[in-house]
């Protein structure tokens, strides 16, 4: 496990997201404290750990937060705190919808014919101390990245984390991703889109173009741009 564990890391650094992990080592100070929301199998909370002082994880589904804790006990990761929850913009106990068991398209957003678990769910202000700053925030969330956001209004007008985010048209059941960089926006933050090597302005960003839904597993077509690095300003 351990082993697997590792491979799949080093292949994300060096090329499933090597774009992204090199953009979360740019923004990584030593003594920070960084945030994995949707951590999934931990690919990138691997290097999170490594480069950050602090790294807290939150996956809502049990067979991963168990697979996570186990690696993170056996490598081990001894600054890295795993949390069985969501993240959303209200606490409570809401429904998880997964096409399969452990599957990276788990969501808090309702996906038909997907079955469903009751999870408990916190809001990134509610958890953490005020006293503490987070420096950067990962969220792969499947059409939950707004909510997210809205849970965590003190994080941003505060701590003023960097954020990167996934954000796909075809996860929301309502509204576009433009909403969410318009919420980001209004709270001084600039937003960039990752579009292979380079980074270009939110503003170029086009749903036709850059999220085209023609085709058969068009979300995996060569043009297709889903990942945004958000500073602030």
């Amino acid at each position: 496990m351990k082993a697997r564990f590792l491979w799949r890391a080093h292949r994300a650094r060096l090329l499933d997201q090597s774009a992204e992990l090199a953009l979360i080592r740019r923004n990584i100070r030593p003594g920070d404290l960084v945030c994995d929301v949707g951590a999934n199998k931990g690919s990138y909370l691997y290097w999170m750990a490594r480069w950050a002082d602090e790294a807290v994880a939150f996956e809502p589904q049990p067979g991963l937060a168990d697979y996570l804790e186990t690696v993170a006990a056996a490598l081990p990761m001894r600054n890295v705190t795993i949390e069985r929850k969501g993240v959303s913009s209200e606490a409570g106990t809401f429904e998880l919808y997964r096409p399969s068991v452990n599957s990276p398209e788990a969501s808090l957003v309702p996906i038909s014919g997907a079955e469903s678990i009751q999870v408990p769910v916190v809001t990134l202000d509610a958890y953490f101390e005020p006293s503490r700053r987070v420096a950067l925030l990962k969220v792969d969330v499947e059409g939950a990245e707004l909510d997210v956001f809205k849970g965590a209004e003190r994080l941003l007008t505060q701590d003023r984390p960097v954020l990167l985010f996934e954000c796909e048209q075809r996860h929301l059941r309502e509204g576009s991703v433009f909403d969410c960089f318009r919420h980001l926006e209004a709270r001084g933050y600039q937003g960039q889109f990752i579009d292979g090597r380079d980074l270009k302005p939110v503003a170029d960003f086009d749903l036709e173009v850059h999220q085209s839904q023609v085709g058969p597993r068009y979300w995996s077509a060569p043009g297709y741009r889903n990942n945004f690095l958000f500073k602030p300003v």
